[in-house]
């Protein structure tokens, strides 16, 4: 990994780093996520350095990663048990114009594992999976959305936008191929618009918040140009 990794916060045997998008987490030694800390911390700065939640290569944003087996544990008890806030920011196709539509909840069930393009939910047994969203901002043919995970099903806001109608932009696994190749030779784009931006959760009774709000800047250039 060339890129240097940015750290947002630490806290008592937690890191929260922030994850570009177009890198996996781990699982592709010298070149993920995990590689990038290792680095960016020197040997032996650590006793572990475990993710405690998981991002999609193409997602963008916060990650909490554990520096000592006790807070793995702990932190990991909080994610599977809903105990976390998780909110991200999404630009999706497409408008949401009538009144009733500027905020809600997508429900649709959904398998555990990754759906595909043509069948989103997944086979086999489908599962509740709740992802409740807010319209931020629109241009001429994005909106740009606040999400919160209530549940967490793999691929969970891309299944659900998809679904709706209005998938993810630069979404390689949902996306339509036309759209894909449109943003790629049209516009120079080649990232996703799914943007991990809120973590909050009580660390040893503690309250702890994360934020990043700004897009990341291709995501940032797409949306303003099509405002022009």
């Amino acid at each position: 990994m060339k890129e240097k990794i940015k750290i947002i916060e630490q806290g008592q045997g937690w890191i929260c780093a922030e994850k570009p998008g177009g890198i996996s987490v781990h699982n592709d030694p010298g070149r993920d996520m995990i590689s990038g800390l290792q680095k960016r911390l020197g040997p032996g700065s650590t006793e572990i350095l475990q993710p405690v939640h998981r991002l999609d290569k193409e997602t963008s944003g916060l990650l909490l990663v554990a520096t000592a087996r006790d807070s793995l544990t702990d932190l990991s008890d909080l994610f599977a048990g809903g105990k976390v806030t998780k909110r991200y920011k999404a630009l999706v196709h497409g408008h949401f114009d009538h009144p009733d539509q500027a905020r809600g909840t997508w429900d649709t069930p959904l398998t555990k594992s990754a759906g595909g393009r043509a069948d989103p939910r997944g086979r086999g047994k489908r599962i509740k999976a709740l992802t409740r969203y807010r319209v931020l901002d629109q241009s001429r043919h994005y909106t740009l959305l606040e999400i919160e995970l209530l549940t967490g099903r793999k691929h969970q806001i891309r299944r659900h936008a998809k679904l709706a109608g209005h998938p993810v932009v630069g979404d390689p696994r949902y996306g339509s191929p036309r759209a894909l190749e449109f943003l790629k030779t049209q516009k120079q784009f080649d990232a996703m618009g799914l943007h991990a931006c809120f973590l909050k959760f009580t660390d040893k009774g503690r309250s702890v918040t994360l934020e990043l709000p700004d897009l990341p800047p291709e995501v940032a250039r797409l949306f303003e140009e099509d405002k022009a």
